[in-house]
């Protein structure tokens, strides 16, 4: 399906992958699992109905106060999937970006998000953003401190206006959200991309992020080309 006013950027909040697994009677882990599999799908039809940029909010700096157990499977999952990603996106043309914080995340896992990076820096089709240990006021926080020691270095004490800003986010290549999606019916964003969602339009699912389905991502298109996006006018 193609179709005229496809988002630059969508930005997806994953959401419900326990809750999808407990209403099967499977363990909870289990929903996690098929999460992650649906990113590659979601990611590569989303690039291909003419996306530019895709992201997904996959582990946030609050998710390291869940359970040892169920951190250290997203941890496995991670590296398991990671090296998935890196041959769909060679073979899709797809770029991938990571954005989100080093500490505390394990040391092999960054390297291998390096990795994916490396990789797939020359690929042109489309980017998919991996917002990994990512919190969005986090981000601000940081651009923020580079801002200030870069100034502070260099003696600038000029007016700072939100494009000098927007400079020293995260992958700063990376555009304002067009769309933000939520799965599993909650309505909030979580601190997700809150510089980039001034003006983003928000879309709400109530299904679960595993049952999403290509399908679905042509009725989040419809929706979205239904709107009319006045940025303040």
């Amino acid at each position: 399906m193609k179709m005229n006013n496809i988002p630059t950027h969508i930005g997806f909040i994953v959401d419900g992958n326990r809750r999808w697994a407990r209403e099967r009677n499977l363990p909870t882990l289990e929903g996690h699992r098929r999460g992650f599999a649906k990113v590659e799908k979601i990611a590569t039809a989303a690039i291909e109905k003419g996306c530019k940029f895709v992201s997904f909010y996959l582990f946030s700096t609050e998710n390291w106060n869940r359970s040892e157990e169920e951190v250290s499977y997203l941890m496995d999952l991670l590296r398991h999937n990671i090296k998935r990603l890196s041959k769909t996106f060679m073979k899709e043309d797809i770029r991938a970006v990571v954005m989100g914080r080093a500490e505390p995340a394990p040391q092999d896992i960054l390297d291998l998000l390096k990795d994916l990076e490396a990789k797939t820096k020359n690929n042109t089709k489309g980017t998919v953003a991996i917002c990994f240990n990512y919190g969005g006021q986090w981000e601000i926080a940081d651009a923020a401190t580079k801002l200030i020691k870069e100034r502070l270095a260099s003696n600038n004490a000029t007016e700072i206006t939100p494009a000098d800003f927007e400079k020293y986010l995260y992958h700063p290549e990376v555009p304002a959200c067009d769309l933000i999606v939520r799965t599993s019916g909650e309505e909030r964003i979580s601190g997700f991309q809150l510089w980039r969602a001034s003006y983003s339009e928000f879309l709400f699912l109530k299904k679960y992020f595993p049952a999403i389905t290509v399908k679905d991502l042509d009725k989040i298109f419809e929706e979205f080309a239904s709107r009319g996006r006045r940025f303040g006018h």
